[in-house]
């Protein structure tokens, strides 16, 4: 029998919000690289990768997941801050994009780790009243 609390709407909301941030970014990866502007022979569409291992300790609401993902993402604000101001036309606005979404995933991993440190010590000092 589980005894792990229900994960309260925030949880719940910053999990879909960076769930999608995270395909949202693989798709914009592939997409970028691959169609729409690809730098080279579309090698550059492996940096999507690392971004599929997150994906199931999102989906299982692991802490751990989220802490490291929140640290990971700079690497594509960085990646896109970088060329979109190198780069010109379609290729700067989808590096745009890449920030936004990066920022987006970012803000999410935090709200969620927020959320459910709030929600360890509330249990905490509940467990503590109780004699």
């Amino acid at each position: 029998m589980d005894d792990a609390p229900a994960p309260t709407a925030a949880v719940r909301r910053t999990r879909s919000l960076a769930v999608a941030a995270t395909i949202a970014l693989i798709v914009l990866g592939l997409a970028w690289e691959l169609w729409l502007a690809p730098t080279g022979r579309g090698t550059l569409a492996i940096k999507v990768l690392p971004l599929l291992l997150p994906l199931p300790g999102l989906l299982r609401l692991r802490l751990y997941t989220y802490r490291w993902l929140s640290l990971g993402v700079w690497l594509y604000v960085g990646e896109g801050a970088m060329r979109a101001g190198s780069e010109r036309g379609l290729s700067a606005t989808l590096a745009v994009s890449e920030v936004v979404i990066a920022l987006i995933l970012f803000t999410a991993c935090c709200v969620h780790i927020r959320a459910r440190l709030r929600a360890g010590a509330a249990l905490a000092v509940a467990a503590r009243a109780v004699p």
